[in-house]
């Protein structure tokens, strides 16, 4: 065996990726897994919110927070950041929440486009079912509902509350990729608005449709809200900055971190911030300091991969709108990348790998909230390949020395071109829901979360026709790591963690909190990818997508 085949082997099987060489007796030996049941530890916590989106004070005075991936709002104490309750039936994907006069409150739900409210006798509403991108909402001083969309559509709408009369059009011309964002009511009586991809904010007259350029020069803003005094305020998630408009001066009244969402005011001014890349809301004091109300931390644990780092053994799991590093052992944090969705060089990640060629210390990111793979350079924070326009890829590795996607939008599994004068090659296809990829002994592996089953689809980097399936009858499998003997996986909806062997046996290692289901149809079934990892002394690591942890399970 090579000196080049080894470092491959070990750099592959560090990612999970599973190199395996039959002649490495001992490190066969190190990899043996568990046949029993045994319980994970949790080895890093997160965030107390999956992502902290729009905001908005209620008649209760507690602050309702939405949470897009999380499919809840969030009810918290202003005073003391205690959870007051959570509200999960009926609500799906909320990314802003607004309240009416007389206590109702509405949010949209932006991977399904429902508008969507419960009045204050607890019924249900639908008040419109719009396109996905509807994003944030407003009530006006007269009680009239508005909605606006971003990211998946950009049109701009007046809904009735009550569902009956159709959603009125106010605006088709403010894209392209968003409308407005996070919006509030001026004492003008304007509807104001930030064009997150614009660097400007707008102010409507809602009937008579003229729109007026009210303050630019931003980098990305993300909403805007009043206070008491009529003072216009702009979130800059670009920068991490709330800031004061008077006229042409601007003065920075609140610093946080990159990735912010949005934020309100409550009824003595003080000021709150939500961030979703981070997961917290914070409240802005007096001078300045931000108290964490909701800690902020991992907020959508996807894919998980490992690397050798410059401290020893390295994780690093996908979060959505951030990478984050945590040393193996101690579970500390060692790095966050974070990116603002749409216009950040690193973009989403909702799954990662190790990349095998060089030295092993780039990144894979794969996303199907982007439809993109890049290969991410982590020292020098920067894109080295990109490949865009895929259908919803899942997950992505280097193999046979080219960048293998499981693409769910087309039911296959692909190897991308590795320059212009190359095609695309179709490795497996008709493939329901091809997830988690994984090699072993040089085949390809892939985890059909549809059909419950793992397959091999390549071997020595040519494609098997037909697949051959290695396990069935397994409960919506995801992640899949390769081992000594056979593999791991993770099944998405029951949280269970299962052993594989070559002979299609499979045995449950651990049970964790199960992942949630796809908003809708148009996600993926994974949508927040659970994912796993082992490493060479066969200790399995996963992470947990509902309650923000990463897990670690020993061998015994």
């Amino acid at each position: 065996m090579s000196s080049i085949r080894v470092l491959s082997c070990v750099l592959a099987l560090i990612a999970a990726n599973g190199c395996v060489d039959s002649t490495e007796d001992s490190a066969s030996s190190r990899s043996a897994l568990p046949v029993a049941e045994v319980s994970a530890s949790v080895l890093a916590t997160g965030a107390s919110i999956s992502g902290a989106n729009g905001m908005h004070f209620g008649p209760d005075g507690l602050l309702y927070v939405a949470s897009v991936i999380g499919s809840e709002l969030v009810v918290l104490d202003p005073d003391t950041g205690e959870v007051k309750r959570r509200i999960s039936d009926g609500v799906n994907s909320p990314d802003d929440i607004a309240f009416s006069s007389d206590g109702s409150f509405y949010w949209t739900s932006i991977l399904t486009g429902e508008v969507a409210g419960i009045r204050p006798d607890g019924s249900f509403v639908i008040a419109a079912r719009l396109t996905p991108g509807t994003n944030p909402i407003t009530f006006s001083p007269h009680d009239r509902l508005f909605v606006s969309q971003c990211f998946f559509d950009d049109k701009l709408y007046e809904v009735d509350p009550t569902g009956i009369a159709s959603p009125r059009l106010i605006s088709d011309q403010l894209g392209p990729g968003c409308g407005l964002n996070g919006m509030d009511w001026g004492p003008d009586g304007r509807l104001y608005g930030p064009r997150w991809f614009r660097g400007e904010v707008v102010s409507f007259d809602v009937d008579n449709l003229d729109m007026r350029t009210e303050a630019t020069g931003f980098r990305v803003p993300a909403a805007v809200k009043f206070d008491s005094k009529g003072r216009l305020h702009v979130l800059d998630t670009a920068e991490g900055t709330v800031l004061r408009i008077d006229g042409k001066e601007r003065t920075i009244v609140a610093t946080l971190s990159p990735g912010l969402d949005n934020f309100a005011f409550d009824a003595k001014d003080r000021l709150f911030v939500s961030s979703f890349v981070d997961g917290f809301v914070a409240r802005v004091e007096e001078d300045g300091t931000n108290t964490m109300l909701a800690p902020g931390g991992i907020a959508h644990p996807g894919g998980l991969t490992l690397r050798d780092g410059e401290q020893g053994l390295e994780i690093v799991i996908a979060d959505l709108q951030s990478v984050r590093g945590f040393d193996a052992s101690s579970g500390e944090p060692t790095f966050v990348h974070r990116n603002v969705f749409g216009t950040g060089e690193m973009g989403s990640a909702t799954n990662i790998s190790a990349d095998s060629a060089g030295d092993g210390k780039n990144l894979i990111l794969t996303t199907w909230l982007d439809g993109t793979v890049k290969v991410w350079d982590p020292v020098e924070r920067k894109v080295l390949e990109a490949h865009a326009d895929l259908a919803a890829p899942i997950s992505a590795l280097r193999y046979d020395g080219r960048i293998v996607v499981a693409e769910h939008g087309n039911n296959r599994v692909i190897a991308l071109a590795t320059d212009e004068s190359e095609e695309t090659e179709v490795l497996a296809s008709g493939i329901p829901a091809p997830t988690g990829l994984a090699i072993r002994n040089g085949d390809l592996f892939v985890t059909d979360r549809e059909r419950g089953e793992l397959l091999r689809v390549a071997s020595a980097g040519s494609a098997l026709d037909p697949a051959e399936v290695i396990a069935s009858n397994l409960t919506s499998p995801e992640g899949v790591a390769a081992t000594a003997n056979g593999f791991v996986v993770v099944e998405g909806d029951s949280g269970r963690v299962v052993a594989i062997g070559m002979d299609g046996k499979v045995d449950t290692l651990s049970t964790i909190a199960a992942g949630l289901p796809a908003a809708s149809t148009a996600q993926p079934p994974s949508m927040v990818f659970n994912g796993v990892a082992v490493d060479r002394n066969g200790v399995v690591y996963a992470t947990g997508e509902t309650n923000r942890v990463l897990y670690r399970i020993d061998p015994r």
